[in-house]
């Protein structure tokens, strides 16, 4: 008996509504736990700054008091911190494992390498989280959806372009653009 050998099936991108969507499940672990966190922090760092202006005042001296120093810097860490753990044990290592995390499963969705069209490495995961996660920071993230609406044919976002990888949404190839279809 001879074995038969088949072609892999072609991966095609998403769409960016599932893409959205995807995102959007995909923030709230990582949000919730920085909020869950941020909450209580609040009332104390804006005890310790109250507390702060209180001392001098007390003291009758003309001192800046920065709202960002030793302990407010540290709790914004910790915010940070789980921010970026979170964010990291529930989007890099399910990506690198399984193409997936759990918004795009539930619209069957996969992040692939370009050119395997297999589920990223590590490196490759950690990296296009990382350029994603810094652009939303500098609110840049933005701009990065929009573009990657905008490019084609695989509607890669700055994040994708540096790890080399795309969202694929299905094997079959987009849908025509022409309403009558293509042509017999």
């Amino acid at each position: 008996m001879m074995a038969r050998f088949t072609e892999p099936q072609q991966k095609y991108p998403a769409s960016p509504g599932k893409r959205l969507f995807a995102r959007i499940i995909d923030s709230i672990l990582p949000l919730g736990g920085a909020v869950a966190l941020a909450v209580p922090l609040l009332s104390d760092a804006r005890d310790h700054i109250s507390d702060r202006i209180e001392a001098i005042e007390h003291a009758g001296v003309n001192e800046t008091v920065w709202l960002i120093d030793g302990t407010t810097g540290g709790y914004l860490a910790m915010v940070l911190g789980v921010f970026l753990g979170v964010g990291l044990l529930f989007e890099v290592l399910p990506v690198a494992l399984w193409g997936t995390t759990l918004g795009k499963a539930m619209l069957g969705l996969r992040v692939l390498d370009m050119e395997r069209q297999e589920p990223p490495s590590f490196g490759r995961a950690i990296n296009r989280w990382l350029v994603y996660n810094l652009l939303s920071l500098v609110l840049v993230g933005i701009v990065n959806m929009i573009l990657a609406v905008r490019d084609q044919p695989w509607r890669q976002g700055w994040h994708d372009k540096a790890a080399h990888t795309f969202v694929a949404g299905g094997s079959g190839p987009p849908a025509s653009p022409d309403p009558v279809g293509p042509a017999q």
